[in-house]
This record gives structure tokens, sequence and C-alpha cells, in this order.
């Protein structure tokens, strides 16, 4: 589904964040990765989604490389992101209106958008929130809504950064039990390491530039690793 190839990428007046990077992802792989802050984590993502360009290398998506905008957003209806901060990703008045933008902007009806929504919520127990003011939900609503938005879409592939920032253990156990349930391809960027051994088959490390393989069992060395600067990269 997802092949990068000898990905490089700078950021202007930076150091280089990424340098002769390859990352696999097949269909039935859930995928974590791990690394210190400033080691270029949401970066990689934003390359997948096509929010940002390589320098260097290739980016293949379901067996194309996307040269274009209209190549990436073909590859985006097929792959659910959300972003690590919530409001990022919320811009409609309701709750509802956000959960129906995707369907909608598909091609959905209205009928059939609605029942996406109606579905999805239900499905991530957030059914209540239908019909909530978006910015005045809680941190955590937020976050459980950016992610409805994102399965709407039915993805084929679910890519999330940092989804258990700022939830409550409940909340991150429900959401889990969602991913186990309902999606079988992933790729997840987490600090919380006892989230990503559970929702994950492989981790891999974000070290120098390059992903390496990494035992569950070693995944506390990062855990270590210094608080973020200003100027850091992401």
């Amino acid at each position: 589904m997802i092949r990068l190839e000898d990905i490089g990428f700078a950021y202007p007046n930076s150091t280089r964040v990424l340098e002769g990077l390859d990352l696999l992802c097949d269909e039935g792989t859930r995928i974590g990765i791990v690394g210190a802050n400033g080691s270029g984590k949401t970066t990689l993502l934003h390359i997948i989604m096509g929010l940002l360009r390589p320098t260097s290398g290739t980016v293949t998506l379901f067996g194309r490389q996307p040269s274009s905008e209209a190549d990436f957003r073909e590859a985006r209806r097929r792959m659910g992101f959300v972003f690590q901060d919530a409001d990022d990703q919320l811009f409609c008045p309701t709750v509802a209106e956000d959960v129906a933008f995707g369907p909608r902007n598909l091609g959905r009806s209205a009928k059939q958008a609605h029942e996406m929504v109606s579905r999805t919520l239900d499905m991530l127990g957030i059914e209540h929130l239908e019909k909530r003011v978006t910015y005045q939900l809680s941190g955590g609503e937020k976050r459980l809504v950016a992610l409805a938005t994102a399965l709407a879409m039915e993805p084929e592939v679910l890519i999330l950064d940092e989804p258990t920032a700022g939830l409550s253990e409940e909340t991150s156990e429900q959401l889990l039990g969602i991913l186990s349930r309902h999606i079988s391809t992933s790729i997840i960027v987490s600090h919380d390491r006892s989230f990503l051994q559970r929702a994950s088959d492989e981790v891999l490390l974000l070290e120098k530039g390059v992903l390496t393989e990494t035992g569950m069992s070693e995944m506390g060395t990062w855990s270590r690793s210094r608080p973020p600067s200003p100027g850091d990269p992401l």
C-alpha cells in the first residue's frame, strides 16, 4: 500500500531531518513508529500524505508514484489521517457536519452521509456528540471526533499521529479496542509505549533520519529522550 524509498527531507535553513529512509506498509500490517522529539516522525507522516514533498527519494502509494497534488488527492481517498492536534482537523460548526464532510466530498448523498455519520459515531461510542458544537468539545472528545472524520471515509489504511495525547486511560483503552476490531492496516506514531506495543505488530525507531527495527522490549530507550527545543523539526 505504502512504500517509501531512500527518502530525504530538510526544512529551509535546517539540518536534514530524513536521510535515506525506507518504509514498507503492506495490507494487514500495523506499524508503530517511535523516536525522540524532533526526529521527524510527523514530517514522515506528512510526506506520506503529500502535505510535504521529499527532497529526494520516491513515494509509492497503492502501486503509483504520485507526482502532483491531484495524484495525492486520489491517494488520500484511500488513507485516513488523524493529525496530532485535533483542532487542525475540525473546521465545521457541528460534529455531524465535520464527520459528514469526507463522505459528502466523495460524492455520497446527504442520506448516505448521515448514515455513515451515525454508524461511525456509534462505533466510537460518541453518538451523543452528534449535534454538539465542535469548538465546545473537550480535548479528548475532539480527538475522538477527529478519528471519526477519518473512519467515515472508510480508509484502507489509517495513519495516526499521537492518537492518545490528552486522552484518559479509559478512552485510550476504548481507542485501542476500536483499532483492534475495525482497522487491519495502520501506521501509528506515539510516545505512549504501552499503547503502541498493543496496537502494533512491529515497532520501528526513527533516529538519525532512518527507520530501524526495534524489539518491543527495547522501546524504553526512546522514552527518555530530551524535551523539545524551540525550532526543532517535528
